[in-house]
Formats: structure tokens, sequence, C-alpha cells
């Protein structure tokens, strides 16, 4: 029983601004960094964390973003590597809603979607500043809620927990597999390796301070369980992730 396998979907790549990566430090200049989905397949069935995004969205909504996204880098692609489809996913779980994150959920509104609170009041009335980030709304299509408030272990071996800032109700995950060190998944709480040796966020966020409090517990909870750490947007490490087929076990 638990934790089986994991496998991380490729989704391809986004730009943004190195000023946006590294909030007023920088160096600037376009920085194309990856976009990628978690599926954890457990005795309990398969978890997807985070779906990525809709390449169609992008170019119409966010084109400064230049989208590269292949066929194969969708969600029903990358499924269809492991023999699985997207009526195979039983539980979906979102970091938080933004674009680049949720662009699969209306795939998938068969499974069970385990939200924070918090984070959809937040994606359905968000601030002015937000709505870019919270554009792509097809992740509330059919969706069937379980809203969560607070850390929470949703089956055995897979736990969430808060780390908001970037967004209201931020969640980053942490996966226990008996064969290896705990794997624990940053969202967009921290995008880079980089960005946590420095100690600066994004520049794409609701609370800056909360933001900063967030990178800190990412590295009491990868110090307390001594878990290898996955950061959302790094190209730089990404080049060293085993991407599906190849699982992690």
């Amino acid at each position: 029983m638990g934790v089986e396998k994991v496998y991380l979907l490729d989704g391809g790549t986004l730009v943004i601004d190195g000023f946006h990566v590294f909030w007023n430090a920088g160096p600037a200049g376009e920085v194309r960094f990856p976009c990628y989905s978690v599926l954890v397949q457990h005795s309990e069935g398969f978890l997807l964390y985070d779906t990525g995004y809709d390449k169609a969205h992008v170019e119409k909504v966010l084109p400064f973003e230049k989208p590269i996204q292949s066929d194969a880098q969708t969600i029903p692609g990358q499924l269809a590597l492991l023999g699985l489809a997207p009526s195979d996913i039983t539980h979906v779980v979102n970091s938080h809603y933004h674009f680049d994150h949720c662009g699969g959920n209306h795939l998938c509104t068969h499974a069970k979607t385990l939200c924070h609170e918090v984070e959809l009041d937040a994606a359905k009335n968000p601030q002015p500043f937000e709505k870019l980030g919270y554009s792509d709304a097809s992740f509330d299509m059919g969706a069937n809620y379980e809203l969560l408030s607070g850390d929470a272990e949703i089956f055995e071996g897979v736990e969430l927990f808060e780390t908001p800032g970037h967004t209201a109700g931020h969640l980053s995950m942490l996966v226990r597999l008996k064969g290896r060190s705990p794997m624990l998944f940053t969202g967009d709480a921290c995008y880079t390796k980089e960005s946590l040796d420095r100690n600066i966020i994004s520049s794409f966020h609701l609370d800056p301070v909360a933001s900063l409090q967030s990178l800190q517990r990412i590295r009491d909870v990868a110090q307390e369980n001594e878990a290898d750490i996955f950061f959302s947007h790094d190209a730089a490490s990404y080049g060293d992730y085993k991407l599906a087929p190849v699982p992690y076990l």
C-alpha cells in the first residue's frame, strides 16, 4: 500500500523576463523555463499534481510568453507514454490555479479535485493584478471539488503543505517513496534552486512577505525529511530530472 511510482510529465516551455524570475534582482532578459506535472501512482489511484498550460489559451491571452509545446507534451500525450489516458486519473491537486498549472484540469472532470478553499476563492475573485495569472478559468468547468484547509496527508505517503504568498492558497507537495529519499515539489513557492540559494522570490505574488516565509518553510520541510527538492520552473535543474516514461521508484 502507498506510493508505487512517481512520473514527471513534460509540459513544454514558456518565457518570462529574468526580473520576474528574480524579483527586483534579475538579471534581465528572456528566460525560457520548463513546465511539468507530477503523476503519483498510488495504491489508491492516479494522482496528478498540476496539469500544465493550454497552448491555445496562452497563444490567445499571453502570447508574449512564447509557448513551445508539442502534442506529445500535452497531458494526453504524456499519459499515453505510460499507457494511460486522462480518464485514468482519479485525483487532481493543483499547487495553485495560475494558467500554467491548471490548463489540463478540464480533461479530468471525472476525477476528484482536491483544492485549498482559499485558493479556489482567489481564483474566482482575483485581485486586478492577478487576472492574467488566473486567466484560464477552464479548471472550474465541471470540477468535483473536495476543499482543503491547512496541511493534509491526502494519501499514505502524499502530504500537502501550505506555502502561501505566490497565491493565497498555494500548496506544495511531499511524496514518500520506499526506495529513495522523499520528493518535495515546491510548486511556484520556489521557481528555481537559485531562488532558494539567493532567497529571492518571483515577481508574481500576492504577498511578498508570505512568499519569503514559504521559501523558509520549504527549506525546513526539506531538512526535516531529508527530501530532494524539485523546483517548478528551473531549466538548470530540469535537465537532471527523470521524465516520463522513466519513473522514480
